[in-house]
């Protein structure tokens, strides 16, 4: 709608200017609201003040961190500074990490209007526009990322080097050169702390697939699994498509199966084949099914598809392991088959977020290793820049 305005206000086929009935300066804002009901008024324009706004300007470096609540987070564990503002944060991990213990710091945004409003309803001291304050804060021990994903790679890498714990939506990164520089920076032995590493595979933590997991034992055997996610279809113009950007959504988002598989079979992957749709399938593909083979033998079909009805489930899980089946229906029901004790899990969808999050804090606290083994995530990512490569070599693809 804006845009549509916009357009129509620059070819001169919408005219604004004789709309306006009066220019009101920000403090007499009252006048305009008092009036409305009453006036002639067609539109008023509230006119702000020249001078900038009141930021805490002690140092030059600072001009563009609001500080909210001047409250001192020294000696505490688990300061977070969340760079990325969009609807993620918005919607899932914010109300995620409600609750968790973490010391709210920081909320840094490219515009800072959306990390004001944010900072503001869930408590946190700093609304900011430059991401170094998070990284340059003693205070902040953990740094957790929901950009773009173009730009993960260089938040973590630089979060490591700053000696944060660092949480990254995926997906980790989009090539083997971002990769590359991201296990370079991980494994340094100059890095200033022991931090981690953490990759937003929140299905892992869903209570329907841990009870999987659980009722597959801790020697399960050898599996087979069938994935389905029904994506939907997402315009062509939109950023996720985009390579350079978005990665497509093999990358960007089929990964959270590769990695759901992975912890399923309890076993990394070996190799991997892609087949998608169509007579010449585009690279940022979105109808495709990946064929997996695991190194303790267990297999995978996941299959990404973006042309199905919205009616149907998003996302279904089966997992066959001798003579059971357990099937997962779009984290709302998991039923299984000849699983002697197995309950039936009924819930709300639940794909586990907020389990993720309020483990992953608690972790922070108390210490211990990584929610997800690095070389897991490692395997994972290279898994799905492997899956293009199939697609673009028409074989399989051993990971290395």
């Amino acid at each position: 709608n804006f845009e549509a305005v916009l357009q129509s206000i620059n070819s001169g086929k919408l005219h604004v200017k004789e709309l306006i009935t009066e220019v009101v300066d920000l403090e007499d804002y009252r006048n305009i609201y008092h009036e409305i009901g009453h006036s002639r008024s067609i539109a008023s324009i509230l006119k702000y003040p020249a001078k900038e706004l009141s930021f805490d300007n002690s140092k030059d470096s600072q001009r563009n961190t609001i500080i909210l609540d001047n409250r001192s987070f020294k000696g505490a564990k688990s300061v977070i500074g969340i760079i990325g503002a969009g609807n993620f944060t918005k919607m899932t991990m914010l109300p995620a990490l409600k609750g968790s213990g973490a010391g709210f710091k920081y909320i840094a945004s490219s515009g800072g209007v959306t990390g004001t409003a944010l900072a503001k309803k869930y408590g946190f001291s700093h609304s900011t526009t430059d991401y170094q304050q998070i990284l340059s804060d003693k205070e902040v021990d953990t740094v957790l990322i929901t950009t773009r994903h173009n730009s993960h790679a260089k938040f973590i890498t630089e979060a490591l080097n700053a000696g944060k714990n660092v949480f990254v939506e995926k997906p980790l990164a989009l090539n083997q050169e971002q990769l590359n520089q991201i296990i370079e920076t991980y494994l340094s032995p100059s890095l200033p702390y022991a931090s981690s590493l953490t990759v937003g595979f929140n299905r892992r933590y869903s209570p329907h697939i841990l009870a999987i997991k659980k009722a597959l034992g801790n020697n399960p055997g050898l599996i087979n699994i069938n994935a389905t996610m029904n994506a939907g279809a997402i315009p062509a113009n939109v950023w996720v498509h985009d390579l350079l950007v978005g990665g497509g959504r093999i990358i960007g988002e089929a990964c959270h199966y590769l990695d759901l598989c992975v912890f399923l079979s309890g076993s990394e992957i070996q190799s991997v084949c892609m087949n998608a749709m169509g007579e010449s399938p585009q690279e940022n593909t979105d109808n495709a099914s990946i064929l997996v083979r695991f190194k303790n033998g267990s297999n995978a079909v996941i299959n990404y598809f973006a042309n199905g009805a919205k009616s149907y489930s998003k996302e279904r899980v089966e997992v066959y392991s001798r003579e059971r089946v357990f099937i997962m229906d779009n984290f709302c029901t998991t039923k299984g088959y000849g699983a002697k004790g197995f309950k039936n899990l009924k819930t709300k969808m639940d794909k586990g977020h907020k389990t993720q999050f309020q483990t992953y804090i608690k972790r922070i606290q108390t210490g211990g290793d990584a929610l997800i083994p690095f070389s897991e995530i490692v395997n994972v990512t290279k898994a799905s820049f492997a899956a293009i490569e199939s697609l673009r070599e028409k074989k399989w693809i051993d990971l290395k």
